[in-house]
C-alpha cells in the first residue's frame, strides 16, 4: 500500500510535448481513474509511474521516496495490460506463479498466494488451464491474479476491459471494483470509457493534450465540470450547448439564443449574472433537464425532432439548435417520432454557465 505523488511530470518525445507538468497528489488504498482522449497522455503517465517510460522532467514519490531512477521491479508495481500478457504454453497457475518463482519464493508461501489469489478471482477450476481454452473474461481474471499474487505498493490497469464484450465489460467491472474493496491497495487504472471511470473510480483525473482539466470525484464532475471541456467528455449523452446572450426582460434576466428564444434565467442564478448583461456566454444543460413542457415551465423551446432513441426505460430526443444537435430525455409513454413538434421544457435551475473562454462560472444552487 502507497501513496503516489507526481511533481511537474512532463514527458517529451523531441520537440513533441506529450505530458505539461503534471502534479497530482493520490492518496494510499485510492481508487483512481485516468480518463481523455486518445492522445491525451494518459497510458504515458501510467507508464512513467510504472517505470516503462522515462521522466523528462518532474519526480515521481512512492510513499514520498523519489523512484525517477527506480526500475520497475524496485518500485513494486504490478500491472495489468489490455492484451492480458500471459504466457501460452504455461498454466493459468503457473502464469500467476511465475514473479514470485522468479523470486526464489518459497514454494508453500506461492502455492498459498496463488489459492488465496484463485479464490478471490473465482478462477479454481482453472488453475490447471492453459490461456487458449479461456474466455477473455478468464484470461482477464488470470491477469489480475499474476498481479495480486505479488502483494504490490500499486496496482496499475492499462485499459484492461477494452477487449471484452459490452456484457463481460460489466461483470468484470464489478469485480474489480469489489476487489479494490477487498484488497485496500493503491490502484490506478486508464480508461477511455467514460462510464467505467463514473462507477468505479473514488476520483477521476480528465486529461486533455498533457495537461489536467479537473480532478475529482464522479459526482463533483458531473454536477460541477471545471471548463466546456469536462462538461462534454463527461455525460451520455453529452451536455447540451446554447450560445446565448444576457438581457433584461420586464425585470427578468433572459438568456437569448441565436434563434430567437427568451428563456428566463433561474433566481438562483440570475443575482450572480447580472452583471455579465449584453455579454455572449454559453449555457449548459444535461439532457435530463430538457423534458416534457408542463404547465409551471419558464423557458421552453419548441422544436423538430431529428432523432429520436427509444431505450425502454427513457426516451431521447434530438433536435437543432443554433449551437448544433440537442438531446433531451422524455417518458416512453410520451412515444414521439422524428419529424413532430415538440415543448420541451429547460430546467433552468440546473444551467451551467461558461464564460468565452470556456471556463466555468461558479454558481451558487
Amino acid at each position: 500500500m502507497a501513496s503516489v505523488t507526481l511533481k511537474n511530470i512532463k514527458k517529451s518525445y523531441g520537440n513533441v510535448e506529450v505530458l505539461r507538468g503534471i502534479d497530482l497528489a493520490i492518496d494510499d488504498r485510492e481508487f483512481i481513474m485516468f480518463i481523455g482522449p486518445s492522445g491525451c497522455g494518459k497510458s504515458t503517465l501510467l507508464r512513467m509511474i510504472a517505470g516503462l517510460e522515462t521522466i523528462t522532467h518532474g519526480d515521481l514519490l512512492i510513499n514520498e521516496q523519489r523512484v525517477n531512477d527506480q526500475s520497475p521491479a524496485q518500485r513494486d508495481i504490478a500491472m495489468v495490460f489490455q492484451d492480458y500478457a500471459l504466457y501460452p504454453h504455461m498454466t493459468v497457475r503457473q502464469n500467476m506463479a511465475f514473479a514470485l518463482e522468479e523470486r526464489k519464493t518459497a514454494r508453500s508461501e506461492i502455492n498459498e498466494r496463488v489459492t488465496n489469489a484463485a479464490k478471490m478471482l473465482r478462477i479454481e477450476a482453472l488453475l490447471d488451464r492453459k490461456p487458449k481454452a479461456l474466455s477473455g473474461g478468464q484470461r482477464q481474471r488470470v491477469a489480475m491474479g499474476r498481479a495480486m499474487v505479488r502483494n504490490p505498493k500499486v496496482f496499475l490497469f492499462d485499459e484492461p476491459l477494452s477487449n471484452l464484450d459490452a456484457k463481460l465489460r460489466i461483470d468484470v467491472r464489478a469485480e474489480i471494483k469489489d476487489l479494490a474493496k477487498r484488497l485496500q491497495t493503491t490502484m490506478i487504472f486508464v480508461t477511455h470509457d467514460q462510464v467505467e471511470a463514473m462507477t468505479m473510480a473514488d476520483r477521476i483525473v480528465i486529461l486533455n493534450e498533457g495537461v489536467i482539466q479537473q480532478v475529482g470525484t464522479p459526482e463533483m464532475l458531473y454536477e460541477h465540470p471545471a471548463n466546456l471541456f469536462v462538461a462534454t467528455f463527461i455525460g451520455a449523452p453529452t451536455m447540451n450547448l446554447f450560445k446565448v446572450t444576457l438581457a433584461e426582460d420586464s425585470g427578468h434576466l433572459v438568456a437569448c439564443t441565436s434563434q430567437g428564444d427568451r428563456l428566463i434565467v433561474s433566481s438562483e442564478h440570475a443575482d450572480q449574472l447580472r452583471q455579465r448583461l449584453g455579454q455572449t456566454l454559453t449555457m449548459g444543460l444535461r439532457p435530463e433537464h430538457v423534458g416534457e413542457s408542463t404547465e409551471q415551465s419558464v423557458a421552453t423551446l419548441n422544436v423538430r425532432l431529428s432523432l429520436v432513441e427509444p431505450l425502454g426505460s427513457d426516451t431521447y430526443v434530438y433536435f437543432e439548435t443554433g449551437t448544433g444537435r440537442a438531446v433531451g430525455r422524455v417518458s416512453p409513454q410520451c412515444k414521439p417520432r422524428i419529424g413532430d413538434n415538440m415543448h420541451l421544457d429547460l430546467h433552468m435551475q440546473h444551467a451551467h454557465w461558461f464564460d468565452q473562454y470556456g471556463s466555468a462560472l461558479a454558481m451558487q444552487s
